[in-house]
């Protein structure tokens, strides 16, 4: 699997010296962004926010195509995880599965995983597209309103589909 937020805190760090003469070393501990930091000044200027991601996003795309065009060599199948996805186009893969959320939920979830306050949350999902426009656009689609052990059931259900689909499929 291939997770493009594992690979942007990567780039983020990498470009640790960017950050810094473009928004200040403020935003810089030990060497390394300080995500944290950052994220709340960005999430409140929407031209910082524009100014970040023209610097990360080309280089996040090139990293996750770099990782598929190993994994393609293998020919066995695999999962790109990008939560921004349709947000940030620019992706050509053959199917997309939506792990999908509603929007009450997201922000509940973003609440207690980042510490941040409802405001905060909210304004972080308003910035990216409706749950259910993306719903529509999906080729395949898990739910993900309940706990960890239901959204892996429903994982475990959707890859074994895939074998039935193609009976030839290791995974």
């Amino acid at each position: 699997m291939i997770e493009a937020d594992l690979i942007s805190h990567k780039v983020l760090d990498l470009n640790a010296d960017k950050i810094k003469f473009e928004f200040g070393d403020k935003f810089i501990k030990n060497g390394k962004v300080d995500r944290k930091k950052l994220g709340k000044f960005v999430f409140s200027d929407a031209l910082a926010l524009k100014k970040l991601e023209e610097i990360l996003h080309p280089q996040i795309r090139a990293k996750i195509y770099e990782k598929a065009s190993k994994l393609e060599q293998t020919n066995l199948p695999y999962f790109v995880d990008i939560p921004l996805f349709y947000e940030k186009g620019g992706y050509d893969f053959k199917s997309v599965l939506l792990i999908y959320a509603p929007i009450n939920l997201l922000i509940e979830r973003i609440v207690k995983r980042d510490n941040l306050s409802q405001n905060e949350a909210k304004n972080r999902i308003n910035l990216q597209l409706n749950p259910d426009q993306k719903l529509k656009l999906a080729d395949f689609v898990v739910r993900n309103e309940s706990d960890l052990k239901s959204l892996n059931l429903q994982i475990d259900a959707f890859i074994n589909k895939l074998k039935q689909k193609y009976k030839n499929l290791k995974i």
